[in-house]
């Protein structure tokens, strides 16, 4: 990686609380974003945390000149609101820096929340920023672009490519189902070739994973990923049905015994990624890149609010 970053202290530190000022950005074109902006603000001055900005956003594209001078000026945590794929955006401008990143879910899927135990529901994510602590995590990247949960192909980028904004706004979760039927036809399986270094594996594959959390679409998928392990994590639904792709995920979503049977996963600080055909790659619910890639994590470097638990349990 050409960008230098500060890694400091590794996971939790107890005897640093969260800060108590705060810079808040909320997206509010995430599915719950408008509604949510003006309660969380006042929640946040009721447990105690000072807004010293706050800035509704209707472009999201505003949000990282926002977010890049409120690093600058050294605030000392920045609490984003949105979905997964502000999430993506913006998690870049953190890196090796001091400021606390902390998310409010307000999106459809909110599996960046969910892999860190923060609580969906506006009351639970705001009490996270109140008691919980800070957390150094790893942040995965495909080539020069950084993530912080999951990237995906196959199956995942061709719901994310087509499905019409208003469906995942007003249904949800459920409008993702539904339109996953619709473009099922499609679809095609693809020969995936990951090499770790020291060998190049190959598999008939239906969707793969790339992984620094454990969930991706709002479910937990990738359950050996960690954010703080220092290995990303490549997991492919091997086959070539769709029958078995759907089998797959409703196995693993009921946590059924045979689930492991449908991947099959590769780890590594760095792996090299090739796919035939070509397969274009969603990043945390965004449509940003196209094999051949090459991924991994830079370690330890970002610093999150988390529930303290969780965090006690990763330190």
């Amino acid at each position: 990686m050409e960008r230098k970053l500060r890694v400091g202290h590794w996971g939790v530190m107890p005897d640093r609380p969260l800060p108590k000022q705060a810079v808040v950005v909320v997206n509010v074109h995430s599915r719950k974003g408008e509604q949510a902006f003006e309660e969380a603000c006042e929640r946040l001055g009721a447990v105690g945390i000072e807004v010293i900005e706050r800035h509704a956003v209707d472009d999201p594209d505003q949000m990282r000149p926002i977010i890049r001078r409120a690093i600058a000026d050294g605030a000392p945590m920045v609490i984003v609101g949105g979905g997964d794929g502000s999430l993506s955006t913006t998690i870049d401008d953190f890196l090796g820096t001091e400021t606390v990143f902390a998310f409010l879910p307000l999106g459809t899927a909110n599996s960046f929340a969910k892999t860190l135990g923060i609580p969906v529901d506006l009351e639970g994510a705001i009490d996270v920023l109140a008691n919980g602590a800070r957390k150094r995590i790893d942040v995965g990247y495909i080539d020069k672009d950084f993530f912080a949960n999951a990237a995906a192909m196959g199956m995942s980028p061709l719901i994310a490519e087509t499905v019409p904004n208003k469906l995942k706004k007003y249904l949800g979760m459920l409008g993702y189902v539904l339109w996953a039927f619709r473009v099922a036809f499609k679809f095609r399986p693809f020969r995936l070739y990951v090499d770790d270094g020291s060998k190049v594996h190959r598999v008939w594959a239906t969707e793969a994973r790339i992984a620094n959390g454990t969930h991706h679409g709002g479910v937990e998928l990738v359950e050996s990923a960690r954010v703080d392990s220092g290995e990303i994590v490549v997991q492919a639904v091997t086959g070539r049905s769709v029958l078995g792709l759907a089998w797959s995920w409703f196995a693993t979503v009921f946590k059924l015994s045979s689930r492991q049977a449908t991947v099959t996963e590769f780890h590594g600080a760095k792996l090299h990624i090739k796919a035939k055909p070509p397969q274009p790659i969603s990043i945390d619910g965004e449509l940003s890149a196209r094999t051949p890639v090459t991924v991994g994590v830079a370690r330890a470097a970002v610093w999150v609010a988390a529930p303290r638990e969780q965090a006690k349990a990763a330190a």
